[in-house]
């Protein structure tokens, strides 16, 4: 029985976009890691500290002899891992592990270039011996200019978005609508004129705060008392989708594509690189904060949910799991 290390991003998270991008990733993944043994280990916690690494205790080498390592998606990559609180909590004394990860729908965060101890340091950690699996074609270059091997494969997230069953997503205004803000990103203005365009063209509206601070933020806009606010967890969000006849229409990414999970009409507004980014490789439907005043020409229209997904990609990437003769190191 195959060992499978999987490092889960939803763990100790502050946004429950990362329990989408896991729940993802274990679905997507189901086939290899039914076959195996699966540990979990965190990446916004350190998974090993030094002294344990030090120690090399058995314990410590199973993971460490793990035959795959899966790392889940999410805005992991940055440009400087030498920070208090990285997104992948590695550094030079606690990744050994982790060595020979495999990234899974994985992005990258702003800037272009990485400091030489952060590119040596996923040199170290990251699999010289498998196809990496990233969500744009900026993330895929980050790698290659690392010397490792990637492959465009959208976001985790979205391949269950075929042709097929993006056709059966409606096209025109539901009766309903689900919005997410970004505390992060907040635009008292910017985001006062969303709500107010969501209250007037949808008989009732609900808030899911995907993130830590998002319920906080909303109280501090107007007119919110008709709002009818959703708990923080994915289950809550899960049942509005399954039994709702709404859009989605909001500044979180994943929040929105869950929504197109669930045969939702979504409109994201891009306030980052990551929606739009995700949006220039695939043609996922976004509305930039800057053209606000089109979003509600756009709700009452009728639009294709048509995306463009690298699903060779995707099938070369799984078969590399199944193939027994792999690349080598």
């Amino acid at each position: 029985m195959r060992r499978i290390l999987l490092l889960d991003t939803a763990v100790a998270s502050l946004n429950k976009g990362d329990d989408i991008i896991m729940a993802c990733v274990r679905e997507e993944l189901a086939d290899i890691l039914q076959s195996g043994f699966v540990l979990n280990v965190p990446t916004h916690l350190t998974a090993f500290t030094a002294l344990q690494q030090l120690v090399n205790s058995p314990r410590l080498r199973i993971y460490e002899q793990c035959d795959l390592k899966f790392v889940g998606g999410t805005n992991l990559l940055v440009n400087n891992l030498r920070v208090h609180f990285p997104q992948w909590n590695i550094n030079s004394f606690n990744y050994r592990a982790l060595a020979g990860s495999i990234l899974v729908g994985v992005g990258k965060g702003s800037g272009e270039t990485s400091n030489k101890y952060t590119s040596s340091l996923y040199r170290k950690v990251l699999s010289h011996r498998h196809i990496h699996s990233v969500r744009d074609e900026r993330t895929a270059s980050f790698l290659h200019d690392m010397g490792l091997q990637a492959l465009n494969t959208a976001c985790v997230t979205m391949w269950k978005l075929t042709p097929a069953f993006c056709a059966s997503i409606p096209r025109r205004k539901a009766v309903d609508a689900v919005f997410t803000l970004n505390e992060h990103a907040g635009d008292i203005k910017a985001d006062q004129y969303l709500i107010d365009i969501l209250l007037k063209s949808y008989q009732d509206v609900y808030f899911w705060p995907q993130a830590i601070y998002d319920l906080d933020y909303l109280k501090q806009l107007q007119n919110i008392s008709g709002i009818q606010v959703l708990q923080a967890n994915l289950a809550s969000y899960d049942a509005l989708l399954s039994s709702k006849d709404l859009d989605y229409i909001g500044l979180r990414l994943h929040g929105g594509i869950y929504a197109m999970r669930h045969r939702k009409r979504a409109l994201i507004i891009s306030v980052d690189e990551r929606a739009a980014e995700i949006s220039r490789d695939t043609g996922l439907r976004c509305v930039g904060r800057e053209e606000l005043d089109t979003l509600e020409p756009l709700i009452f229209s009728a639009f294709e949910t048509r995306l463009v997904l690298p699903f060779e990609h995707i099938a070369a990437w799984k078969a590399q799991f199944t193939q027994e003769v792999r690349p080598h190191e």
